[in-house]
């Protein structure tokens, strides 16, 4: 499968809706993100192993997250679970010259070579930082520093959600998150009410802590 035959299949599919994830997907080539033995078909519509137990997400998962992300030029990101750095390109991509996107990797030699596929594209990569450790308490002095994130995006199965994430987002930013085998989003109306809706039927990689 080539690029453009994934991207229309994604959207027949309903999963890609807006122009800007579109885009990304034309800017941001997963073939720069995969291991060499899957760069005869980086577009395949499934997720590829990267090592260390951790996968580049399927495209239609990936999709499907940031439609419910709702980027917009500007915003301020937390990605958790950096591994390929695939979607954080793809988020830096879509937050613009004025967004910034802070990815949380725990696996240090995933960290490495996220930021090797990373270097590709000198056009984001003053808009990405990249962060090793564990993300559960997510990013306190940036968090802060900011006045709260715009979005947070996870790309690995938590128990339950952190209340750091939830505590980090600012009032009418939004969490996507996978739990429960499906995807929730959360909308934070204000320092204590959120808007949650869940979307079954997904599998992702368990959320790693040490």
């Amino acid at each position: 499968m080539i690029k453009h035959e994934l991207i229309s299949k994604l959207r027949t599919s309903g999963a890609l809706k807006s122009t800007s994830v579109e885009n990304a997907l034309l800017e941001i080539d997963r073939s720069d993100f995969v291991l060499p033995e899957d760069r005869g078909d980086p577009y395949a519509d499934a997720a590829l192993s990267i090592g260390y137990g951790q996968t580049i997400s399927q495209p239609y998962t990936v999709v499907f997250m940031l439609e419910l992300l709702g980027v917009e030029q500007g915003n301020k990101i937390l990605d958790i679970g950096t591994g390929s750095g695939w979607q954080a390109s793809l988020l830096a991509f879509m937050s613009g010259e004025n967004g910034h996107v802070h990815s949380v990797e725990i696996i240090p030699q995933l960290s490495a070579y996220a930021k090797e596929n990373v270097s590709k594209y000198p056009l984001i990569s003053d808009n990405l930082t990249f962060h090793e450790g564990n993300a559960r308490t997510g990013l306190p002095e940036v968090s802060k520093e900011l006045g709260g994130f715009d979005k947070i995006i996870a790309a690995a199965e938590v128990r339950e959600v952190p209340e750091a994430w939830k505590e980090q987002l600012k009032v009418g930013g939004v969490l996507v998150f996978p739990k429960d085998s499906g995807i929730y989003r959360m909308i934070r109306n204000s320092e204590t009410d959120f808007d949650t809706i869940f979307f079954p039927g997904f599998a992702f990689v368990p959320f790693v802590e040490d």
